[in-house]
């Protein structure tokens, strides 16, 4: 594992960040359009911006990757 990585053409505009956002949290109009959902998962940009809201996890990652994007965990 002591490969070395050459990162000077990585392009961290690429990065997206994943995670749980509970239904009770969301405005009032998004509630209304969940279902019995309690909790989606959200896609980020680095400066906050909102992508996408989407069912699980597993979907957010794909739909990140199907747009060339990078996705991350947020904890």
């Amino acid at each position: 594992m002591n490969t070395k990585y050459d990162f000077s053409d990585f392009d961290a505009e690429r990065i997206v960040y994943v995670r749980s956002v509970e239904v009770s949290d969301l405005p009032q109009d998004v509630q209304d359009q969940v279902g019995d959902q309690t909790r989606l998962y959200a896609v980020h940009r680095a400066d906050g911006e909102r992508l996408a809201l989407v069912r699980d996890r597993g979907l957010a990652f794909a739909l990140a990757r199907q747009n060339d994007l990078a996705p991350v965990t947020v904890h």
